[in-house]
């Protein structure tokens, strides 16, 4: 990532941060003369309208609102396939495992257009206590920064989990972080992966 320093030689117009923020970075932007935009969206509705705002700002209005309808029907369709699971599975997403903190709202929207449910309150710091009661069936892990190198084992490993479904049944899964964390298009390819997952669970009759 590029510095403040960096950033502001560069001369930009507009500066646009997303969550999360860093607070002392966001300050120093804050003290130079630019303009800065924070966008800080929780549910799909919130990045729809930073989708739009955005287009508005870059003279892209009518692109803009031609992707929000194509992320619309990518979660329709994969809507509809979920209807034919019997009965919605019990969901944990992580985005951040020390202190554990639960995937954004939007992901929680997400999981249960697929079929699921996140059984943990979203964006949130948590317990492992917590999620040993809400006991869920399907562990998913996309902490944030790391890619895909979200770590399954580190989940196995925990003691108050050893009885809860998805470390019994080995049902703890990846997710490239920023096919969830990031509150725009890659959603799409993020719900299709959780979709993936919960199918497998469809598939072993849960």
């Amino acid at each position: 990532m590029e510095s403040v320093a960096d950033i502001v030689a560069l001369r930009p117009t507009l500066v646009i941060g997303s969550v999360p923020y860093k607070q002392e970075t966001v300050g120093k932007l804050l003290e130079q003369q630019l303009n800065f935009l924070a966008m800080n969206p929780r549910l799909l509705d919130d990045v729809y309208a930073d989708i739009r705002l955005l287009g508005g700002i870059a003279r892209r209005a009518a692109q803009a609102e031609t992707l929000i309808r194509r992320m619309r029907s990518e979660f329709a369709v994969i809507a509809r396939s979920a209807r034919k699971m019997k009965r919605r599975v019990r969901v944990y997403c992580e985005a951040w495992p020390n202190p554990r903190i639960s995937s954004p709202p939007w992901v929680a929207e997400l999981v249960r257009i697929c079929g699921g449910e996140m059984i943990i309150a979203a964006g949130e710091k948590v317990t492992e206590a917590q999620v040993a009661e809400a006991r869920p069936e399907v562990i998913v892990l996309a902490w944030a920064a790391t890619g895909g190198k979200s770590d399954p084992e580190q989940a196995y490993k925990v003691e108050a989990w050893k009885d809860v479904p998805a470390i019994r049944e080995r049902r703890v899964f990846v997710v490239r972080d920023e096919l969830l964390n990031t509150p725009g298009p890659p959603l799409m390819e993020g719900a299709r992966e959780l979709s993936r997952v919960l199918q497998q669970d469809r598939r072993k009759g849960i």
